[in-house]
Parts: structure tokens; C-alpha cells; sequence
């Protein structure tokens, strides 16, 4: 079945059949996995990868070719924290629209975290959302909660879970406050070789804060956050994970501290890896203007000292990650006072034009560098075996158009919501194409 909508087209697949034979023709070709970085063809057929190559077999002169000349070709991006909402709140997102939000970003794959209504926190509720996202133009791979209910009181059943197809495990939207239950779920995911995605906030220490908390807090007159609301549970989560050898993910890194005790964790051989968001590489608390709630988010927006930090830590691998957090919320949470507006932004269709826009095309982060973050990495720690263009790996591909200007319209999003926090921002980059299982499920048609 064939979407459209405005500036797109959408494919929706059946990916249990294979796909036709595609050649991705004449673009330049990153695949760090294989050391790969030239302009190249990409031959796909029944739904793997045949081949990079510098002449296309003659048995694929029929197939179907997609002409990536001038763009780069790279294996599908994958964000690994995105809030689809569904089930219980489809009136800010659906597994449908937030899937087509993904493929419009360049997405072959989200992670959807589990604090639906009700949270993702047993087998079957696993199972419905994966089946629910069967024919999307995105893949979905579903992290169930920590503890039932996202109470923090008691263990959820993840190995049920992880049997039905969790990826991870997470409580984020909260922080799991006692030390013991963070210990048990730590020692338990060890079973599993799975990671725990850590939400780290010190909630007494952040409690009815709505902002970074500093001068232009201050200025404005609301109560803030500080920095170590995060920094306390970073440290303390790296020390769990320390002790018990277990996989940890540090979610959302937004500030200097954070990304120091995640370095020397490193260095200490702690199995942790982290990630961060494009809004705190490319927005500081001062953007906030008088009282943009697009722009307020949890963790808060951060000082240009910590914006600084996270942008050195994505560039030298300290932070693994670049994903969106994308939170959908419906307008009458959003325009209303600053104090009592709620956490979060969307950002599936914006990342990829922040990250080049802010890192790629200022040189500190090389096209190869950005394929690492946003498509190797978040495929290796989630184990979905994907992110390289090897002969037989699955044709999950992403075309980038680098040099695409283009003016952030949330009016244009195929997100059922709007709170962006980069509206009216000129970017340059996005995604041209999405591939997923062989079959061309978006084309940007501009």
C-alpha cells in the first residue's frame, strides 16, 4: 500500500515476503564495519545485501534502481529512544504515525520505550506491540519496563519479557530510586545479555524543577534542576554495574559531570555505554527564551560549558549515541504556563539534519563517525544484528541527502504531534530515502 502525505511517499510492506531485486546506484558508500567509504552500487535482492559494487551484475539490469548520486548511502539508522505512546495515549502518537515519523527521519528501526498507559511490563503487552508493528515502514523492537508499573517497587518479569522480544529494559521517564531493586535488575539482565537503559534523576534533588538549574533560571524566576540531580544516579548506576559486571546504557547524557564519570568508567573497564540527544548538542537553557515550553525536556537543557562536553564526549566514542528521546505530547500540554507544561520534545524527523547541521558540516564529526552513532552502535548494544553492509545482511538501508537545506515546519511532520524544539531552525541534511527488508518504504519527494 502506497501513503502520501505532502513532501513524501510511504510503502507499507509485507516484509514476511521477500523483496524484489534493488540497486541503490552511483552513491557514496559508508559502511564503517567494513571499512567502506567510496562511491559505490548497492545491490539488494529478497530483502539482503548482495553486494557493494563497482559494476552491476548483469543479471540485476531489470531490477529496480534508485539513483543516490550526490548522497550517501549508509547502513539503516536506528534510534534506540523513542516514545510511541501507544498503547493508552494514541492521541499524541501511534505505532503507525510514529513509525512513518521514523522512516521520514531516515529510522529503519526504534526502540520504543515502555511507559505506555499501560506500561510494557509483561509477555504479552511485548507481543501486542510487536505485532502492531508488523507492516510499519519502520521496524520496532520494544523495551519493557524494570519494575512493574514503572513503580520501582518490584522486578517486572523480564526474562518473559526478553523471551517475547524486548531488547532491553528500562523504567525511563523515572529513576529506579532503591539501590536493591537497580542491583536485582542489574544481576538478572546478566542472563539475559541484555542492557539496562539507565533513567538517572535524583528526584528529591530535582523535585518541582522545570529548567537547568542557574542564572537564566534564576532570571526567569523558576525553579530548576541541578546538574547533579543526574550526576548523582550516573555514578551511582556505574558503580551497580561495576560491581555486578552487568550491561548498562546511560539514557539522555545532558551534562559535563555526566559525561566525565561515564569517560573514567570506561577507562576503568565498566561495560557501560551512553547516549545523548541532538537537543543538547545544538540548544543551551538560555534558548528558552521567555518560556518556550518546546523547549523544555528531562533532562533539562544545560549551559554551553555542558553542551561543550557532550559534543566532545559523541566525538571521541565517550557517549556511544545519538538518539531523539522523541516524546509526542497533544498542544493543550504544551501551550500552557511554563511551570505546569510537560517534559519532552519530538524529534524523529529532526535528528539527522541537527547532527549533520551541528557536528558533521562543523567538522567535528566525520560522515563515517555519525554512521557509528546512529546506526553500528545502537544496533550492537541492542543485539539486532544489523549496521553493516556485508553479502547477506538484511537491505536495511539509509540514503542522506548532506547537502539539503531545508527550514524545520512541524506543520510538514508526519509525528502526530508538533513540539519541536527546533521550529523555524535551518538546517542542512535529512534523510532521502529509507530501505527496510529491500522494499523502498519512503522516498522524499521534494
Amino acid at each position: 500500500m502506497v501513503r502520501k502525505r505532502e513532501n513524501a511517499v510511504f510503502l507499507t510492506c509485507d516484509y514476511s515476503r521477500p523483496a524484489p531485486p534493488l540497486v541503490l546506484k552511483g552513491g557514496r558508500v559508508i559502511d564503517p564495519v567494513n571499512d567502506i567509504d567510496r562511491v559505490a552500487h548497492v545491490v539488494c535482492a529478497e530483502g539482503s545485501i548482495v553486494g557493494v559494487v563497482d559494476e552491476v551484475p548483469a543479471r540485476f539490469a531489470d531490477a529496480q534502481t534508485i539513483d543516490a548520486t550526490g548522497k550517501w548511502v549508509v547502513p539503516g539508522l536506528v534510534d534506540m529512544h523513542v516514545h510511541l505512546r501507544e498503547p493508552g495515549r494514541e492521541d499524541k502518537e501511534t505505532i503507525a504515525t510514529g513509525t512513518r515519523a521514523a522512516a521520514a527521519g531516515g529510522f529503519t528501526a526504534v526502540a520504543c520505550m515502555p511507559n505506555t498507559q499501560p506500561a510494557l511490563d509483561e509477555e504479552s503487552k511485548i507481543r501486542y506491540v510487536i505485532q502492531r508493528g508488523e507492516h510499519c515502514p519502520s521496524r520496532i523492537y520494544p523495551v519493557g519496563a524494570i519494575t512493574k508499573g514503572l513503580e520501582g517497587e518490584e522486578l517486572a518479569p523480564i526474562g518473559e519479557m526478553v523471551h517475547a522480544g524486548a531488547r532491553a529494559v528500562t523504567d525511563d521517564g523515572r529513576s529506579v530510586a532503591r539501590t536493591n531493586i537497580m542491583r536485582n535488575a542489574l544481576n538478572y539482565s546478566k542472563s539475559f545479555n541484555i542492557p539496562v537503559i539507565c533513567h538517572c534523576e535524583d528526584t528529591a534533588i530535582s523535585w518541582k524543577g522545570h529548567m537547568n538549574e542557574g542564572v537564566f533560571s534564576t532570571r526567569l524566576g523558576v525553579r530548576g534542576i541541578p546538574t547533579i540531580a543526574e550526576e548523582i544516579v550516573v555514578a551511582r548506576d556505574l558503580l551497580l554495574a561495576e560491581y555486578t559486571g552487568a550491561r548498562i546504557h546511560i539514557a539522555h547524557v545532558s551534562t559535563a559531570g555526566s559525561v566525565r564519570l561515564v569517560r573514567e568508567a570506561k577507562a576503568r573497564g565498566v561495560n557501560v555505554t551512553a547516549e545523548t540527544c541532538p537537543h543538547y548538542i545544538a540548544l543551551i537553557d538560555e534558548d528558552i527564551g521567555m518560556y518556550d515550553t518546546d523547549k523544555k525536556m528531562n533532562p533539562p537543557l544545560r549551559t554551553d560549558r555542558d553542551r561543550a562536553a557532550v559534543i566532545a564526549g559523541v566525538a571521541d566514542n565517550t557517549i556511544d549515541v545519538v538518539a531523539s528521546d522523541h516524546a509526542p505530547h497533544v498542544p493543550e500540554e504544551k501551550d500552557v504556563e511554563f511551570e505546569a507544561a510537560a517534559f519532552g520534545v519530538i524529534g524523529l524527523e529532526t535528528s539527522l539534519g541537527v547532527i549533520l547541521t551541528f557536528m558533521v558540516h562543523r567538522g567535528l564529526l566525520s560522515p563515517q563517525q555519525l554512521v557509528e552513532r546512529m546506526s553500528v552502535a545502537p544496533n550492537r548494544i541492542l543485539g539486532l544484528g544489523r549496521g553493516s553492509l556485508s553479502p547477506g545482511d538484511c537491505a536495511d538501508l539509509t540514503i542522506i541527502d548532506p547537502k539539503a537545506r531545508w527550514t524545520v515546519d512541524a506543520r510538514r511532520f508526519h509525528s502526530k504531534s508538533r513540539n519541536t524544539a527546533f521550529e523555524g531552525m535551518k538546517l542542512q541534511g535529512y534523510a532521502g530515502g529509507t530501505i527496510v527488508g529491500g522494499y523502498a518504504v519512503f522516498n522524499r519527494n521534494v
